[in-house]
């Protein structure tokens, strides 16, 4: 008996052991790196967050997903709300593992036993580029979706009338390591295609972006028909040229010209960008980031 209770003992020794290690690796480093790539680089939280009436996702119920109150896509392949990202149990990813997050991210499924567990998740989730993600930041998205409150919110199931392909990435196939980050080209590609700007700012080629023609043949047209969710005024937004090219693209302009059009929505001559681009999701960024971002765009090559 006396056996038993010691074994006992030394099973919930070894898992409290266990648990304490696992809470360790989530660090408050590893949470505040994954909060910025959330809620700054990435932009989880534009389409993920209810919106004020400004269109800027709202503190309250942070991440809790789409439908009345926030974001939603509707195109001739589907009708889709942003899922709840909190760790609401019934609603959110409360009773996901890591992996069932990650491979949420990087393939687009949902776990077996989701509420949904047949239903993909919608190509307009970039999950391409994110394929670009070092470990490390893996790790610290998921680590920071541990950490929010959860809300309870039931995010209406998508509908899907047609298959729709996923948006590919030119930087799906790349991978980074911090050496590589070290230089500010590479970081400004890594943190754009986070960001994804490439999914807007490049040709078509059908439904999809042409990276063939990257950040450039500015003109394709988003509207409140298929991104719905931002203020009642804004009617559509026509995506610009942003390689630089001198009188199509930005080549002409300043540095500091280009971080107020990423952040604030201010073009060179003073004229208010629209949505969807997440200007205040995007203000959140470190001027290093910005800067870096700004040195890999003046890398491309001018296209019109």
């Amino acid at each position: 008996m006396r056996l038993l209770s010691f074994t006992a003992l030394l099973i919930c020794l070894g898992a409290l052991a266990l648990s304490q290690t696992s809470r360790a690796t989530e660090s408050p480093e590893l949470v505040a790196r994954g909060s910025y790539l959330v809620n700054a680089v990435a932009g989880c939280v534009n389409c993920h967050s209810p919106k004020d009436d400004q269109g800027r996702p709202t503190e309250a119920n942070r991440l809790s997903g789409g439908g009345p109150g926030g974001v939603w896509f509707v195109s001739p392949a589907f009708t889709v709300s942003p899922p709840n990202l909190t760790p609401d149990f019934e609603t959110g990813l409360g009773s996901w593992t890591d992996d069932d997050i990650k491979r949420a991210l990087l393939e687009g499924v949902r776990p077996a036993h989701d509420r949904l567990p047949n239903v993909p998740l919608a190509p307009v989730m970039y999950k391409n580029y994110f394929k670009a993600l070092l470990p490390s930041d893996l790790d610290a998205i998921v680590a920071y979706l541990r950490s929010v409150p959860a809300v309870r919110h039931t995010v209406p199931a998508p509908a899907y009338r047609a298959f729709a392909p996923a948006a590919p990435s030119p930087d799906a196939g790349m991978v980074y390591s911090e050496k590589d980050l070290k230089d500010p080209v590479v970081r400004g590609r890594y943190l754009s295609t986070l960001a994804h700007c490439m999914a807007c700012h490049s040709g078509r080629a059908g439904p999809l972006s042409d990276h063939e023609h990257a950040l450039g043949k500015g003109g394709w047209v988003l509207d409140s028909g298929l991104i719905r969710g931002y203020p009642a005024e804004w009617k559509s937004s026509t995506v610009s040229n942003i390689t630089s090219d001198p009188i199509a693209g930005i080549g002409s302009w300043t540095d500091a010209e280009i971080k107020r059009a990423i952040t604030q929505g201010i073009s060179r001559d003073g004229r208010r960008l629209g949505p969807p681009m997440a200007y205040s999701v995007y203000a959140r960024m470190t001027d290093e980031d910005l800067a870096s971002i700004v040195a890999w765009l003046r890398t491309i090559p001018p296209r019109q």
